[in-house]
């Protein structure tokens, strides 16, 4: 990733949420709910729910909010339906793009979803076209400095699967998604607090954006993100997320 600061980019990344707190509240009360309607109140017996509540408080959000939102799908309340749907395209420069929608009405979110692709140098995609560049995993990223030793020994104790430190000390350790909760503890039983802890889709080849193309493709990203319905969006693009 020549020229581009993976750690400044996360640090960049975190702060546009921030920003977005508002809307990620929203998206996450909706995951929320359909965790537990799907599989119970009980985050230790559900892994999805316990993940979204992480995320809950990464985003600070009142726990009076994640509770209601809680019994709301565990008691069964009609939220609307919410069903889980991926559309695949390209971006800019032909870099793969996953986005993971939770919606109530495919028929309003398809043609979302398309706009934002068609209105930024992008274009939707079939199924399965690009779904094959990334990898289902549970990833943690670790600040630089952090004791790569210590982060090693809880990880791999814990059955994570690799353990990646770049150039700039910036630690990645990356697990199957079954195995993120008990990498998770482990990290917290160590004293180890990673910068991003997610289940995510990670690019297994990377696209390198610069000049116009990365502002394209940063404006593509953000209308995709701004959609109501979509709840995560995953590229192989890299661009230099603080020009």
């Amino acid at each position: 990733m020549a020229g581009h600061s993976k750690w400044a980019n996360i640090q960049h990344r975190k702060g546009r949420q921030d920003a977005k707190r508002a809307k990620i509240w929203t998206k996450i009360i909706r995951e929320i709910t359909v965790a537990a309607r799907e599989a119970g109140p009980d985050p230790e017996s559900n892994p999805r729910l316990r993940l979204a509540m992480d995320k809950a408080t990464a985003a600070n959000m009142p726990k009076d909010n994640v509770n209601r939102a809680i019994q709301r799908g565990a008691g069964g309340a009609d939220e609307g339906n919410y069903e889980e749907v991926r559309y695949e395209g390209y971006g800019v420069g032909g870099a793969a793009v996953i986005v993971d929608c939770l919606t109530d009405n495919r028929n309003r979110t398809a043609p979302e979803v398309r706009h934002a692709f068609n209105k930024h140098g992008g274009n939707l995609g079939v199924d399965g076209s690009v779904v094959f560049q990334f990898k289902h995993c549970g990833q943690f990223i670790f600040a630089p400095g952090t004791s790569e030793e210590a982060v090693m020994e809880a990880a791999l104790e814990a059955g994570a699967e690799d353990v990646i430190t770049d150039e700039e000390g910036l630690i990645e350790v990356i697990c199957a998604p079954s195995d993120f909760s008990a990498v998770k503890d482990a990290f917290a039983a160590a004293g180890l607090t990673p910068e991003v802890a997610e289940v995510t889709m990670k690019a297994e080849n990377e696209t390198e954006l610069e000049g116009e193309d990365a502002i394209m493709m940063r404006k593509l990203l953000d209308a995709l993100e701004s959609l109501d319905d979509v709840q995560e969006v995953y590229t192989t693009a890299v661009m230099d997320e603080t020009e």
